[in-house]
């Protein structure tokens, strides 16, 4: 019986044994690398990422963990620890790799250092270098490292953005003197960027590298341009698959032709852990991504979840101290949860630029919309609801500047401001350094192409032609007076813009700074409302305050800075002309009947009697144009083409001068032009039958030429109209003040 039972066990031993091998054999032969990006210390997820790792690790033979950057700042965990209690998370997760994004610096290159030690896995960046001689510039990164899945290699390639310079604190960059003396290889217009990358791609594959993945925190907002990932694939080549961040997107496998044509795979998770990225690299070579959601049914890894916990724990006495109050909510965002903050005056924004003036005691104050980072909700207010509102720890600082600087100030900070804030559901003209301000209201006008001029380093350096921002107004004694560019006011901010030049507010470097109460920013919001406020944010708050008026684009297709927008606008609100939805088509055709419409409407429709159709064939009763054409040929303001109109025919210019000639004698008895000499160089060109007409409009400035020329027989297009109609409102207002 001992021998048999011995027997037996030896049997079950080796069919153990011969399951383990057949599970490990049963694994998929894949590369399977799990990523995220700014997950800016939402780290209720993070045990979820674990328990996946796990549950891929349990199915593939190869898996790796990396990140893409802005992982250690976002949140009050970030901002009690500066990062720490995320590199211990990170650690427990475990990660491989990770990038660096703007934000990995927001506490300094010293504490950046010390994360760098703490951490378990590899940061990577190839473009960020210490050009100064000495030895105290960022150490334990590396460009590059290169991971062996079997018989296959992957080099993994870390990117950052140069936006960093601007989008992090431009001082940390810089030596005692106010040097910069760390490159991100922004020079070139993205030329020295594409270099660089390119560089290390080519030297990883000499190093035998079968696969390239770019771990990049770059983004693909316009704004960003020209170091977008979307760029940097595009003048690159060798790339196999950028994994991205910065933007925020959630973006879970585009396909980009890089230098040769060849498609790359991009893909970026969105932020706070929203979505695990998953990319697999199948043996025979093949590539997927996708995004995975983090839900509420995941599992979680017990260990991780223990950490995050414990750390929770250790905050959430100080977290949920009640610290004031609010009887509004004050959001970021539109009611349809677009976020605003940063190219629009909010609410939110004028209650934190409030605290800093009432804090400062000084004339104005600025807040950055990117430093006010979460909605405040009605009712009680915590010591964490503040610090997420304002997680970086800025220090109060004031200056004395002047009434030029802060006329720069504006104009930078509208740069990227468009006509409309929302359009096809997204925030459009974005900018971090959007800025809310208090004691002081001004009006960005749209039409005006921003004359802000940045240096290499994307900071402000000059403006250069007309100013978008105009009537700037500072509170003085409870009333608003025009600013004085020569005299001087105090400002207070924090010391990220003001001392440091985030953002790229260059404009205030040298000035003198104020004493001020040594306050960080959550304590400047609290100070503020506890005392200045006796204890609530009241209702008053609901609303922007109307310190910031943007006059508007009115149609998606008419960017900002055209020069027709003036005269598109004008036509929209007197009610001269339409658009088609959203659109306006300013380089489409202006039509004969749109030309008489306009004008009918511009005489304010008068009553006609009779049917179009009896007049020209061609003409159908009830259209939109039929009572406008009618009307024009009963007062011979146009006449037709024998017996049909044609009122979908391009107009020329010189059909527009003789009908707006017309116009102006039928309906306001203007004086007839007779044998006016035109000094057009074409004018030889004009047909006899136009010649008053153009002779009238180039008088009284409604038609002018271009180079010299008036183009004749060329067709009008609409904006072209819109201006004309923008033109006969002024000589009308004119003529009445005469």
């Amino acid at each position: 019986m001992k021998k048999l039972v011995a027997l037996l066990l030896t049997v079950c031993m080796v069919f153990c044994m011969m399951t383990t091998v057949f599970a490990a054999d049963e694994k998929a032969d894949n590369i399977v690398v799990l990523y995220t990006n700014d997950v800016h210390c939402g780290v209720d997820g993070y045990a979820k990422l674990a328990a996946y790792k796990a549950e891929m690790e349990a199915a593939n033979k190869y898996v790796a963990l990396v990140d893409c950057g802005d992982a250690v700042s976002g949140k009050p965990m970030g901002t009690l620890s500066k990062g720490e209690y995320l590199i211990e998370i990170m650690n427990a997760v475990g990660y491989d790799y990770a990038g660096f994004g703007n934000h990995e610096f927001d506490y300094g290159m010293d504490v950046l250092q010390g994360l760098i030690n703490k951490a378990n896995y590899q940061y990577l960046c190839c473009n960020l270098t210490y050009t100064a001689q000495d030895s105290k510039g960022l150490t334990g990164y590396k460009a590059y490292e290169i991971a062996t899945y079997g018989d296959k290699k992957v080099a993994f390639i870390g990117v950052d953005t140069p936006e960093s310079f601007t989008k992090s604190t431009p001082t940390y960059f810089q030596d005692a003197k106010g040097n910069y003396v760390y490159t991100f290889a922004e020079g070139n217009d993205g030329a020295d960027l594409y270099k660089c990358v390119q560089f290390f791609v080519d030297t990883a594959k000499a190093d035998g590298a079968d696969y390239v993945v770019v771990l990049s925190h770059l983004g693909v907002e316009e704004g960003s341009e020209p170091f977008r990932s979307t760029d940097l694939i595009a003048n690159t080549t060798g790339i196999d698959v950028v994994l991205d961040g910065h933007s925020h997107t959630s973006m879970p496998c585009d396909m980009v032709a890089n230098k040769d044509g060849k498609d790359v795979l991009l893909s970026q998770t969105k932020t706070g852990l929203a979505n695990i990225g998953k990319l697999v690299i199948t043996a025979d070579g093949k590539m997927t991504a996708e995004l995975v959601p983090v839900t509420d049914e995941m599992a979680k890894d017990e260990a991780v979840d223990t950490v995050v916990a414990d750390i929770d724990a250790n905050l959430q006495p100080i977290l949920n101290t009640i610290v004031a109050k609010s009887a509004v909510k004050l959001s970021l965002n539109d009611d349809n949860g677009i976020r605003l903050v940063r190219n629009r005056e909010t609410a939110i924004g004028d209650l934190c630029a409030d605290a800093y003036r009432y804090a400062a005691k000084t004339d104005i104050a600025f807040i950055n919309g990117g430093g006010i980072r979460t909605d405040l909700e009605k009712g009680d207010l915590t010591y964490g609801d503040i610090i997420a509102l304002h997680p970086f720890s800025n220090e109060l600082y004031a200056i004395e500047v002047t009434g030029q600087q802060i006329l720069d100030a504006l104009e930078w900070s509208a740069r990227n401001t468009m006509g409309v804030a929302v359009a096809d559901g997204k925030s459009v003209g974005e900018n971090g350094g959007f800025l809310h301000v208090s004691g002081l209201k001004y009006t960005i006008d749209t039409s005006v192409a921003s004359p802000a001029k940045a240096d290499d380093k994307g900071s402000f350096a000059a403006v250069e032609g007309e100013h978008r921002i105009k009537d700037v107004q500072v509170l003085k004694n409870g009333k608003y007076v025009a600013l004085d560019l020569k005299a001087t006011y105090t400002l207070a901010s924090h010391n990220y813009m003001l001392q440091s030049a985030g953002d790229g507010y260059t404009m205030f470097k040298g000035c003198k700074a104020l004493p001020v109460d040594n306050m960080l920013d959550n304590q400047v919001l609290i100070h503020f409302i506890t005392e200045g406020l006796k204890g609530t944010v009241p209702t008053s708050y609901a609303a922007p305050q109307g310190r910031i008026t943007v006059i508007p684009t009115v149609y998606a297709d008419v960017a900002d800075g055209n020069w027709a927008v003036p005269a598109i606008n004008y036509v929209t609100e007197e009610g001269i002309m339409n658009g088609t939805g959203k659109n306006f088509d300013p380089n489409g055709s202006l039509t004969r009947g749109q030309l008489v419409t306009m004008l009918y409407r511009q005489a304010g429709k008068p009553e006609v009697e009779g049917k179009v159709s009896e007049t020209f064939t061609d003409c159908e009763d009830g259209k939109w144009y039929s009572n406008a054409v009618l009307w024009a040929a009963q007062n011979k303001i146009v006449n037709g083409y024998g017996d049909v109109f044609k009122p979908n025919q391009a107009v020329t210019r010189q059909e527009m001068a003789k009908i707006l000639y017309g116009y102006d004698v039928a309906v306001n008895g203007a004086e007839k032009v007779e044998g006016a000499a035109l000094t057009y160089k074409d004018a030889d060109a004009v047909a006899s039958w136009a010649l008053d007409g153009v002779a009238y409009c180039t008088a009284n400035k409604i038609m002018s030429g271009n180079g010299g020329n008036f183009s004749p027989a060329s067709t009008t297009t609409r904006a072209q109209g819109a201006q004309v109609f923008m033109n006969l409102g002024k000589l009308a207002a004119a003529n009445e003040a005469a």
